[in-house]
């Protein structure tokens, strides 16, 4: 290690403590790329500063919650060090009479429940993997589950941020009222930016009650326009759901898993409406497993190798999708399982031995997406196939406003650099 490296790395240990910065490990390498440390400041104070000084003498910075998604978006085109948000992990206030809450990046999704749930409120949001995720997290990714059709995504759920910008600035935006349209909104702007513009440190949340009680009715339809026409005569009627999810793979029927919230007697209610709606679109009630709505984080739980999508489109495209996914790799043989949420948002996994029908398939993807009006963003895949690709698919027109946007926040490209949309 040079002398300059030397005065770079101690002027970092000085701000967070020599325990608090270490040489990175394989464990920490990102996309093939291996960063030289890892840092974990303990507050927002001392992030800012790492930043400021990363910024100053010309360091890549990685940030990192847990590295559930770590692996999403495309390889970076440099990183010097991962900035963790480890050790931002409290929840800073619950003011439950307002229904609002704060909490830092890195605490985890499971364990701020846990604190709301004393209370009975909740983060309407079920994301992937909760005992992981971290807030700042799911943030970047911009991450959601079932529950997005009732209560909306994380961009209706935020209402105030405080991020570190790479000048090492502190900048909050929003407020702990419900109602606060002052100013730019940060909140939205930072919600998806896969850490490319700042580093968030902090957010405040509204909230909902816990519900009264639960219950999941499934059902199977033989075509998937009987899907289609059913969770379109579900979402037409007067029915409250908070989940609405196709699963349709290679041998099998679509199979719909409605979830209903309430009090007992109005759950009870609503349950005799859900399966008279079913009759008359010729579904079919079936057995409901413990784990439904867990079925998107089993597309991570096989052997690696497949590529996993998010595809975008209206909730009246789904079945369109649903066969267009079918007409292109059932020809193939290839394992695929496809999940669809009522809003419109897929996860889809396909697996093949042979990695350029794979890309053949994505090609066929984007060209359907793109007739639909709708987008499939790559989000795993094996290295190989990532470095032939754009994960994030055609940004179309967006792409100049994007770029304005990084180079306004991040105009020295320090953050996640080639991550995100077209290098940026």
């Amino acid at each position: 290690m040079s002398a300059q490296s030397e005065t770079v790395w101690t002027k970092l240990s000085a701000i967070v403590g020599a325990d608090f910065l270490r040489p990175a490990s394989p464990a920490d390498m990102i996309d093939g790329v291996l960063p030289q440390m890892v840092v974990e400041p303990g507050s927002a104070n001392e992030l800012a500063r790492v930043l400021a000084h990363a910024k100053e003498v010309g360091l890549f910075v990685v940030p990192r919650g847990n590295g559930t998604k770590l692996d999403w978006g495309n390889p970076p085109h440099r990183a010097d060090l991962i900035l963790s948000t480890k050790r931002l992990n409290r929840v800073v206030e619950h003011a439950w009479g307002d229904m609002t809450a704060t909490v830092e990046a890195g605490c985890t999704v499971a364990d701020f429940q846990h604190v709301l749930a004393e209370h009975n409120q909740r983060l309407a949001l079920d994301p992937l993997w909760p005992a992981q995720s971290t807030i700042g997290g799911i943030l970047a990714t911009n991450d959601s589950g079932a529950l997005r059709i009732r209560f909306g995504s994380l961009r209706d759920l935020i209402i105030g941020i405080t991020v570190a910008l790479p000048d090492g600035t502190l900048a909050k935006s929003g407020g702990k009222v419900v109602k606060n349209v002052a100013g730019y909104d940060l909140p939205k702007l930072f919600t998806g930016s896969l850490g490319t513009l700042g580093v968030i440190t902090e957010a405040t949340f509204r909230l909902y009650p816990l519900p009264r009680a639960t219950q999941t009715l499934c059902f199977t339809t033989s075509t998937s326009d009987e899907m289609s026409r059913l969770v379109l005569a579900i979402q037409d009627s007067t029915l409250v759901t908070t989940g609405l999810q196709i699963v349709v793979e290679e041998t099998s029927a679509p199979r719909i898993c409605v979830r209903l919230e309430s009090v007992q007697a109005a759950i009870e209610s609503q349950a005799q409406h859900l399966i008279k709606i079913s009759a008359q679109t010729g579904a079919e009630q079936v057995d409901v497993s413990a784990d439904e709505w867990n079925e998107p984080e089993r597309l991570w739980q096989v052997a690696p190798g497949g590529i996993v999508c998010k595809i975008s489109v209206l909730p009246t495209q789904l079945g369109q999708l649903c066969e267009g996914v079918r007409a292109a790799l059932s020809p193939l043989h290839a394992k695929w399982k496809l999940i669809a949420q009522g809003f419109g948002v897929s996860l889809l996994r396909m697996e093949h031995a042979d990695e350029k029908l794979l890309l053949d398939v994505l090609d066929f993807l984007h060209n359907l997406l793109k007739q639909l009006d709708g987008s499939v963003v790559v989000l795993s895949c094996p290295l190989e196939i990532k470095k032939q690709i754009d994960v994030w698919g055609d940004p179309g027109d967006t792409l100049p406003l994007m770029r304005r946007i990084k180079e306004q926040f991040d105009p020295s490209g320090t953050l996640n650099p080639g991550r995100f949309v077209r290098g940026i």
